[in-house]
């Protein structure tokens, strides 16, 4: 595999992360305020996690445009 190829599979990982961290930040709040002593951790594990694949992703693009 390239590491194209290895960058998208990553990614592909990243980005389901991501979108759980989201649904968890989204469930959290939709329970407020049960829980709400929990609200930093929530969002900083879906902040960790979008920054990550925004990382990712514009590596990626610039191994794409080499």
């Amino acid at each position: 595999m390239s590491d194209i190829d290895d960058l998208k599979a990553e990614i592909k990982k990243l980005s389901a992360k991501a979108m759980q961290a989201k649904m968890d930040l989204h469930d959290l709040s939709e329970e407020l305020p049960i829980n709400w002593n929990s609200i930093m951790g929530v969002a900083q594990k879906a902040h960790d996690a979008f920054a990550e694949l925004e990382q990712k992703r514009a590596r990626l693009k610039a191994l794409e445009t080499v």
